[in-house]
């Protein structure tokens, strides 16, 4: 009896990767924009000014979803900095506004993988001087402006689950839901659900030219707000949008 051949079936296989280079990683970066300044934390030189910035009314809110904070003395924020200013992943910036040279928030890379080309963006700490601002706007553009530029393939940008304006922000930016990876950590004693977003180095070209369009906008620079939002005209570029699945705790 004659063997019987076995016919592999033919799998499906991802895109075929030739031209990837490994990108640089981002310790000792710094951004320049028109609005905001971006540069390695230091606590000596900006610990006193971010504290400050922290303590503005409506500041109390800001470190309800993030791991630490908040600090009740100077001195703890500053041993805080110190420790985190050193560490290449997470890689912190001083967010510094131009037109008072002031720093007025934080934000950081995160989960930094050159090899695959995925970065991610994190640990977001606006003040309230800095929140809903052209200043904020551009930070995010400049992180992500140097991300893609530099050749990372993948923008990551992930939250707490209950954090609305976090996940709005996300898709503001251009940025498409993929879920919510449920009982992902422990935060604080609590449990975090955590809401994923991204963009792909595809989608970069036409999220800029919009971004750029919207930062030079004359209603912008002149102080007004443009015709046109930011979330709409990146609407369009968003693989998936967010169902705002788990923003609202379970209890069992």
């Amino acid at each position: 009896m004659p063997a019987r051949l076995l016919v592999r079936k033919k799998m499906k296989l991802g895109e075929k990767i030739t031209s990837f280079v490994k990108p640089p990683h981002p310790k000792g970066l710094s951004l320049l924009g028109d609005y905001v300044r971006l540069e390695p934390l230091s606590s000596d030189k900006h610990g006193k000014q971010l504290f400050e910035a922290y303590m503005e009314p409506g500041g109390a809110g800001n470190w309800d979803y993030l791991p630490y904070g908040p600090f009740d003395t100077k001195q703890v924020y500053y041993e805080w900095l110190h420790i985190i200013q050193s560490e290449p992943d997470p890689c912190f910036f001083a967010i510094i506004r131009v037109s008072d040279q002031r720093a007025v928030g934080v934000a950081s890379y995160l989960r930094i993988n050159p090899e695959d080309g995925t970065i991610e963006v994190g640990h977001i700490n606006f003040s309230p001087s800095l929140q809903k601002t052209t200043e904020a706007t551009e930070a995010m553009f400049l992180m992500m402006n140097w991300a893609f530029e530099a050749g990372y393939r993948r923008y990551e940008w992930k939250c707490n689950a209950l954090n609305i304006k976090s996940r709005k922000a996300a898709q503001r930016l251009g940025l498409s839901y993929e879920g919510v990876f449920r009982q992902a950590t422990i935060s604080k004693g609590r449990n975090r659900d955590t809401a994923w977003f991204a963009a792909i180095d595809k989608e970069w070209p036409g999220l800029k030219a919009r971004f750029e369009r919207y930062l030079s906008s004359k209603d912008l620079k002149n102080g007004g707000v443009p015709e046109v939002s930011l979330t709409s005209v990146n609407k369009p570029f968003l693989y998936k949008e967010d169902n705002y699945e788990l923003s609202q705790p379970k209890i069992f």
